[in-house]
């Protein structure tokens, strides 16, 4: 009986341990944005990177508007044949 009491007590101390770091861990961060000046989160982004943005690498979100407007450019409406209305069958 007073081992699994104990086992109890070893997990519940590991548990308390844990959230104990993470809270500190937290706080500490927490401190660190407000003294730093500006105190905003770093962008991590893939546009916020300027060595990737001097390579031609962007994130998939603009890659794909960046490939709509390319095919949009190459419509050409100039060339467009309408069809006339026809009733089915004919």
């Amino acid at each position: 009986m007073q081992t699994e009491k104990n086992k109890k007590m070893e997990v519940i101390t590991i548990i308390l341990l844990a959230v104990g770091l993470l809270g500190i861990a937290i706080v500490a961060m927490a401190i660190s944005i407000l003294v730093k000046k500006g105190g905003k989160f770093p962008n991590t982004h893939v546009s916020g990177n300027k060595h990737l943005k001097r390579e031609g690498i962007y994130c998939a979100q603009t890659q794909d508007k960046l490939a709509q407007r390319k095919g949009w450019r190459k419509v050409k409406f100039e060339n467009l044949k309408l069809v006339q209305d026809m009733k089915a069958g004919k």
